[in-house]
């Protein structure tokens, strides 16, 4: 049980009111359901009772909310929850919507992973790409299962140390500099190694 110690009009959206509980925000909620509700300040409510509330008023909002942001681009799970989150939507309004976008699958963290792969593992190994993905909210699943299929890294290593030792001396410093390099792009130290030897040979 907490108290409702405000309710203030949202900045962007009038018709629209945040929530809070015992001096914190809990949510948004539409102002036409907050007087339905009959929600005012030094009432005490269960924090079910207005995740209640809102699924129950608002789902179809916040998923419409959702489908407008996904028209940008693809997003993950993740994204997806944080974008609804600052929007003010509660955790059970926010599974539902992930629900329904996984179903018509307009989000697949397993497919965004797989896009993003093709296009950077050009330039970057499979650390960097794990550390990328995870930073964009996607599924750790996901992540695992894309990067297991990605198997032979070293012709975007060797292309990442041409562009590297472009206009540079094959010195042993620079090398050494090179092998660095490779390591921050993600490539595990064998294949950073390999690069570097096969560089070797050629001179």
């Amino acid at each position: 049980m907490a108290e409702i110690t405000s309710i203030t009009p949202q900045i962007k959206d009038r018709e629209r009111v945040n929530i809070y509980l015992d001096g914190k925000f809990y949510c948004g909620i539409k102002l036409k359901t907050a007087l339905r509700c009959r929600l005012k300040v030094g009432d005490h409510i269960e924090f079910s009772r207005l995740d209640e509330i809102q699924l129950e008023n608002e789902k179809s909002q916040a998923l419409d909310k959702a489908m407008t942001h996904l028209t940008a681009s693809m997003k993950t799970q993740g994204q997806m929850r944080d974008f609804l989150k600052k929007k003010g939507y509660v955790d059970l309004v926010i599974d539902a919507v992930l629900e329904k976008l996984k179903e018509y699958g307009f989000v697949n963290d397993e497919e965004y992973c797989r896009q993003f792969v093709e296009s950077a593992s050009k330039n970057k190994g499979k650390r960097l790409l794990a550390v990328e993905l995870k930073k964009r909210g996607a599924a750790e699943d996901s992540i695992v299962s894309v990067l297991e299929d990605l198997q032979d890294e070293s012709d975007a290593a060797k292309s990442v140390l041409g562009k590297y030792m472009k206009d540079r001396e094959i010195t042993r410093e620079n090398l050494q500099k090179a092998y660095r390099h490779l390591l921050s792009k993600g490539f595990d130290y064998d294949t950073a190694k390999d690069a570097i030897s096969s560089l070797k040979d050629d001179e």
